[in-house]
């Protein structure tokens, strides 16, 4: 017998929480049947609960808009599993996703979930090599493609050939279909019914597989099971969603962060989400958006957030937004003091990976401190530790670990397919994130880098991270990375790689004026000896700085 019957407490009857005194959340536990389903017993609940409840809204560039009610996200899902069904698909199936920010995206996932099938989410950015890098590596056996992307179909195409017919059908969603083998799901869909009995499945089953975007290797496969999407409540408490709100997280539904700030917990908790779909971000069109639909809580990476700095904010109307958060890549001090200034928001960072929910943040509640990630999360026991496990004090320099097993809730079951992988990542009761941090007297975490991006100079142990933030501080640089360049001497010396800011040019001058600035905020060892101005630096497809990329470079 559930005790909570209303949307804005039923997730009580999966997930308990206490908050201290201050209001500040302080224990999180998930308990669950061994048959929860999110697609079923959140979605399908809160459709008959109240079926008119605001879910979805969409709007696109040409200021198209589609919205959805729980009631009609919970039909459509039923028909698309009945669609999927028709076609093969059943419990365990690989599905490839590559849908955009298309709106089909939300009630193809649910429909998936019904059936027991294992969405793999993709972006669009893939080519044809990824493609079947993915396809063989995941065993994918169907694929649905945004009909706003013809290319990628191309690519499917010339994957699908170069495997031999590895799937067993293929869709297409949205506005029409110049390859006539494949399958128009809108089409397919609107004649499927709209009732269909619930299909066993466990929460341990595997309802998500994403390939990361590593900044070295091939990507690997992340799974994630059916009680991972209430582990997000606690991602949606960070950004203190509340029910009849309406959330934007700027991400794309190839990337894990789709389900981090675009489905789960906002949707647990009775938040509408709002999505803008765009296809190259442009800072005064998003901030009309954001204007126009009276957003009330929005999470970005930082780089959007330096972009609307440099747009102007006093043009827009932001007056609905109650909250914002910050994620993707570490913050930098001078973006959250700008930010404030112009909106009275502070910046609430929080940090989390591919493989986990948000690990660390600063939480509704507490001060943040401009530039740290925050303190642990309560369903994370974490830890900042030497290459040997050791714990370390305040101040010194380490990886973050998580005192944890496999399959406890937060994080994700293993690498799929790689227990050799899984096993470097998890052991002696450990999992490594690979990045490293410090943390200071009051427990607060301060980014400094991946494992692999340290710098070894002189003697000294130098994270990138921190020369990054000062150098963003002057007006010219709009971004940058910093790498270890090799030295004779010393072995390895500082190197910043700098995208000028519009109206700037690269000179020697310039480099030395960037080398003072660093000098007269940090150490002087951490100055960049090397400042070399480029277009644009090598990123991943997920937009990650390949610093990597950088030091073969260096190397050759």
């Amino acid at each position: 017998m559930l005790t909570y019957q209303t949307i804005d407490d039923y997730y009580k009857n999966y997930v308990k929480e206490t908050y201290n005194a201050a209001g500040q959340l302080e224990t999180f536990e998930i308990n669950v049947p061994e048959n929860f389903n999110f697609a079923y017993d959140i979605v399908d609940v809160y459709a008959d609960i109240d079926p008119f409840r605001p879910a979805l809204m969409w709007t696109d560039e040409a200021g198209r808009e589609r919205a959805f009610t729980f009631g009609e996200l919970s039909q459509l899902s039923t028909m698309a599993a009945n669609l999927f069904a028709s076609r093969g698909i059943t419990r365990g199936d690989k599905v490839m996703l590559v849908l955009k920010r298309d709106y089909q995206f939300w009630y193809v996932l649910l429909g998936l979930m019904k059936l027991g099938a294992i969405a793999v989410p993709a972006t669009h950015l893939l080519t044809a090599k990824d493609f079947v890098y993915r396809f063989e590596q995941a065993d994918v056996s169907s694929i649905i493609v945004s009909g706003s992307c013809p290319d990628v179909v191309q690519y499917i195409d010339d994957a699908d050939r170069q495997l031999g017919g590895v799937l067993k059908s293929r869709f297409i969603a949205d506005l029409f279909n110049p390859f006539p083998f494949w399958q128009d799901f809108d089409a397919e869909l609107r004649i499927q019914p709209d009732v269909m009995k619930r299909v066993t499945t466990a929460a341990p089953d595997y309802i998500l597989l994403y390939f990361t975007s590593g900044t070295t290797g091939y990507p690997k496969m992340v799974v994630h099971n059916h009680r991972y999407p209430l582990a997000h409540v606690e991602t949606a408490r960070w950004q203190n969603i509340k029910p009849h709100g309406r959330h934007l997280t700027v991400a794309e539904t190839g990337w894990a962060k789709a389900v981090w700030g675009k489905m789960f917990g906002q949707m647990i908790l009775g938040c509408e989400i709002f999505v803008y779909a765009f296809d190259k971000f442009n800072p005064q069109k998003l901030l009309t958006a954001i204007s126009k639909y009276k957003v009330t809580s929005f999470c970005a990476p930082p780089t959007m957030y330096r972009f609307f700095i440099k747009e102007g904010l006093e043009a827009y109307d932001l007056s609905s937004l109650k909250y914002s958060t910050i994620a993707g890549e570490a913050l930098n001090p001078e973006v959250y003091l700008q930010w404030l200034k112009h909106t009275g928001l502070k910046l609430m960072e929080g940090f989390g990976q591919t493989e986990t929910t948000v690990m660390l943040a600063n939480l509704p509640g507490t001060e943040p401190k401009p530039g740290s990630m925050g303190k642990p999360l309560p369903l994370y026991n974490l830890d900042i530790v030497d290459p040997a496990g050791k714990s370390l004090p305040p101040g010194e320099v380490g990886e973050i670990v998580g005192y944890a097993k496999i399959g406890d809730d937060g994080y994700f079951q293993g690498y799929y397919n790689n227990q050799e992988m899984t096993e470097l990542m998890w052991h002696d009761g450990l999992y490594h994130t690979g990045d490293t941090a410090w943390r200071d007297e009051d427990g607060y975490y301060w980014y400094v880098g991946r494992t692999d991006d340290m710098i070894k100079s002189s003697g000294y142990r130098i994270g990138p991270f921190e020369i990054e933030s000062v150098l963003v501080t002057h007006p010219s640089v709009l971004e940058c990375a910093v790498t270890g360049a090799p030295d004779p001497i010393r072995g390895q010396v500082v190197k910043a790689s700098v995208v000028l800011a519009k109206g700037y040019t690269g000179s020697p001058e310039l480099a030395k004026e960037l080398q003072a600035h660093v000098k007269q905020q940090t150490a002087p060892y951490k100055y960049p000896r090397i400042v070399e101005f480029v277009a644009e630096l090598p990123k991943t497809i997920s937009g990650k700085i390949r610093r990597a990329e950088i030091r073969e470079n260096d190397n050759k």
